[in-house]
């Protein structure tokens, strides 16, 4: 991952919303509900005071940053001899594992900090040493590379996780430190831990050992797991996180996350349902701020869409392909930055190729011109709706159009937050239909080597959730290798889909079929309850493992 070129993109796209949305001062902010029961006492005159700064430390643990600071003023409006309400504020506006730090937020941050260093006499030692950590953070002028003080604070927190060994909200703002100076970049492609991942895991079970519910820790967890060969070891924390802050929209999704690596698509669909429930409560609840109705809150809907998918339940998982693109601000989505959310208004062409909805696929709209990236899922998704009903001259015509888009050079600046260009999709989308074409003419190899080529690409894609190609390939490889009668290979795709996306209906029902064309009866006996189970919620029936 290019995290500094990440760094730049998003932070010029932050300082957009960031110069539209600051907090107002004088407006109350609401004490929200469900906010869980959480406690971080501090030294204030307010139990009202103290009751916003707890809000504000949850919102900050549920990524909903730009609420947190709006609670942390209203704490300081409280009691304005609060120091750690000013402390608050300068944390929520510095990076986070999703966005580096608005440089117009780094004299705002300073500033807050500034006042809550003048009223730390009359404060806690505690809470002195939590003020003076964060000072490290902050400079007058910091300049574009952040980096030295973003190690000063993990640095400082470090030795306040020390000497304060049983707070625990001191060992998950540590961690957080640590995972904020690598973000997204916790696990190695053969599964091996970063360096500094050790560290973060230690300090995360270390809390999670002593206080289950931490929702800080829970969340943090799952980030720093997620990514790695073995998932399963965030079940735990995503079980704990389900209930504990019913109104934290953010927290609530979190457990998915893990749910679709381990392959329980139901449980990942029903928490993202929650997820949704609970932002449309919040933010029916007050004017939401900054980033997080924009990403986070489509973001649940983006995340239902693909683990219905994964579940085989076509009318929940179109219904929220189209829930995510409403969402998305058509003109933000052309700002430099915003590549995601052209991603997101492109999810219904891709629910309907997957669900093989052709007629609903050539019915729809051309999107606009100056939209490349959907331009070209739209031409990919024809050529797909062509190829499978038999209209091979237009498919063709199609599959030519989109290896033109997907070599559009302003591909590579139209990104999923830098985690994956759209132009390594649009070359996934011109393999993947150049192999459907073929399969349909009986050009079995070509075939096989578009779509091996295809999942050459996939299977480099950095990780990201849920996945930027949005199914398998190896779903159409195994489909056209068992239509070649080549089953064993089949087989071998399937099992490999496999511990990719475990118990996958789709790779199942493959799976199933090309162990039954090898008569390996038994075996197939076995995978096809397997594949009852993975499809208990499904409303479609399968003859392939691809539409």
């Amino acid at each position: 991952m290019h995290i500094a070129r990440k760094l730049l993109i998003v932070a010029a796209a932050l300082m957009m919303v960031g110069t539209q949305t600051s907090p107002d001062e004088d407006q109350i902010a609401p004490l929200l509900e469900g906010m869980g029961k959480h406690h971080h006492a501090i030294t204030t005159k307010s139990d009202r005071a103290q009751r916003f700064f707890d809000q504000g430390l949850m919102l900050s643990y549920g990524f909903n940053h730009r609420e947190a600071e709006r609670s942390f003023h209203e704490a300081a409006r409280l009691d304005s001899t609060c120091a750690m309400a000013y402390w608050g504020m300068a944390l929520v506006l510095g990076p986070n594992i999703n966005a580096p730090m608005d440089p117009h937020n780094a004299p705002k941050a300073y500033e807050a900090l500034q006042k809550a260093i003048e009223l730390a006499p009359a404060v806690s030692e505690k809470e002195q040493a939590y003020i003076q950590a964060l000072f490290k953070r902050y400079a007058p002028e910091a300049g574009d590379d952040r980096s030295a003080l973003d190690i000063a604070y993990a640095n400082a927190m470090r030795q306040l996780c020390g000497k304060y060994p049983e707070d625990t909200d001191a060992s998950v703002l540590f961690a957080e430190a640590l995972m904020d100076l690598h973000p997204w970049d916790y696990w190695l492609k053969n599964g091996e831990p970063q360096p500094w991942t050790p560290e973060i895991l230690s300090v995360l079970e270390s809390v999670m050992q002593r206080d289950l519910n931490h929702p800080g820790a829970n969340h943090f967890y799952i980030h720093a797991v997620e990514a790695s060969h073995n998932p399963e070891r965030g079940m735990t924390a995503a079980q704990h996180l389900e209930n504990v802050v019913p109104g934290a929209g953010h927290l609530v999704h979190m457990p998915s996350h893990i749910y679709i690596r381990v392959g329980n698509y139901h449980e990942g669909t029903l928490a993202n349902e929650r997820a949704i429930a609970s932002d449309d409560e919040y933010i029916s609840q007050c004017r939401a701020q900054g980033i997080y109705p924009l990403t986070y809150v489509p973001h649940n809907h983006h995340f239902l869409w693909a683990t219905a998918t994964l579940e085989g339940n076509s009318a929940k998982a179109i219904a929220a392909a189209h829930s995510t693109s409403e969402r998305v601000d058509t003109q933000m989505m052309r700002k430099s930055g915003y590549g995601t959310l052209q991603h997101f208004y492109v999810i219904p062409m891709y629910a309907h190729v997957r669900f093989g909805k052709w007629d609903d696929i050539l019915a729809a709209p051309k999107p606009d011109e100056d939209l490349v990236y959907p331009q070209g899922v739209w031409h990919y998704s024809r050529g797909i709706a062509f190829a499978r009903t038999g209209r091979m001259p237009e498919a063709e015509r199609e599959l030519a159009v989109v290896r033109k888009i997907a070599k559009d050079p302003v591909l590579q600046q139209v990104t999923i937050w830098d985690i994956n260009t759209t132009q390594q999709l649009m070359e996934i989308a011109a393999n993947a239909l150049a192999g459907e074409i073929a399969a349909a003419k009986g050009e079995y190899d070509n075939a096989v080597a578009a779509l091996e080529a295809a999942i050459e690409i996939e299977d480099g894609l950095t990780y990201n959730e849920p996945p930027d190609w949005f199914f398998p390939v190896r779903h159409s490889l195994g489909a056209v290798l068992l239509e070649a009668g080549r089953p064993e290979q089949a087989e071998h795709v399937y099992r490999a889909d496999l511990t990719i996306f475990p118990e996958n209906g789709w790779s199942l029902y493959g799976l199933k079929t090309s162990l039954a064309q090898q008569n390996k009866q038994s075996e197939a006996k076995k995978v096809e309850q397997r594949f009852r189970d993975a499809w208990a919620w499904s409303d479609v029936e399968l003859t392939a493992s691809r539409f």
